[in-house]
């Protein structure tokens, strides 16, 4: 079996990160023996909180080493640094019961973030082959799909809410991606829909334009899960019946990552 690569993506404020968070800890559940890794690509960096994740070095990191050395002029160090940067993202890596974990980081210069992107690129291509499985939380919109950041995706997993611009954000990916990403399957996850006692409506269902893009899923608003948010909890304490976690398990499936 060759990598599985999951990306999630969507509009800020749809559950990304809860979403992706489920994944890794159902991946681990199911798939004891195998190697799992978890990326945090959103500079919003929420990931290694929902996964209880305390992060030292993040890939910025390592790449701001080597501009500093430039800068002070030691362009032979940088170099060197430069050659070693493969084998240093692995010192980068956290290791815990289950899976590996990788934070991108957060850039300094406000709003920019075109380097750490085609410096993610290479490290998604890097690190993929040492795994069976590759979660990645990407940030909120399109960015890193139009600069082809995540071009090795299997499976893109398009989180959106109710809303009319959840929608038309996973939509505008989904075209995106069409053009830019080499992926096998594409399917959405309506996340933190209204519920009348924890079953959303068939006239909110029907409400939704997703386009031509499967919905794989409807999870109700969680009010465990938005407790776990609030404290900044490991998400692998929440219930196993939770809202989220059946919803998640629900898409994977679906999408042939998990079996029923």
């Amino acid at each position: 079996m060759g990598t599985k690569i999951l990306a999630v993506a969507g509009k800020g404020g749809v559950g990304k990160t809860s979403v992706a968070a489920n994944m890794v800890r159902l991946l681990t559940e199911a798939y004891p023996d195998k190697k799992i890794l978890a990326i945090d690509a959103d500079p919003a960096v929420g990931l290694s909180t929902a996964l209880g994740i305390d992060v030292g070095t993040t890939i910025d990191d390592i790449r701001k080493e080597v501009i500093q050395t430039v800068e002070d002029g030691n362009s032979k160090a940088a170099v060197e640094l430069l050659g070693e940067a493969r084998y240093r993202i692995f010192d980068a890596l956290v290791e815990t019961d289950g899976f590996s974990f990788i934070a991108v980081g957060r850039p300094e210069a406000a709003g920019c973030y075109c380097k750490i992107n085609s410096y993610l690129k290479e490290v998604i291509g890097i690190l993929s082959d040492n795994f069976d499985y590759v979660v990645i939380d990407g940030e909120a919109g399109i960015e890193q799909i139009n600069r082809r950041v995540m071009e090795k995706v299997t499976h893109l997993f398009l989180v959106t809410d109710s809303s009319k611009k959840g929608t038309q954000v996973i939509q505008t990916i989904k075209s995106v991606a069409d053009e830019l990403v080499m992926y096998e399957k594409a399917g959405a996850i309506a996340n933190r829909i209204p519920s009348e006692n924890g079953v959303v409506p068939d006239s909110i269902k029907n409400a939704m334009d997703t386009g031509e893009i499967p919905v794989l899923t409807y999870i109700p608003s969680d009010a465990s899960l938005a407790e776990y948010d609030l404290k900044g909890e490991n998400i692998f304490y929440l219930a196993a019946d939770s809202s989220i976690v059946i919803g998640v398990k629900e898409a994977m499936i679906k999408m042939g990552i998990l079996e029923k």
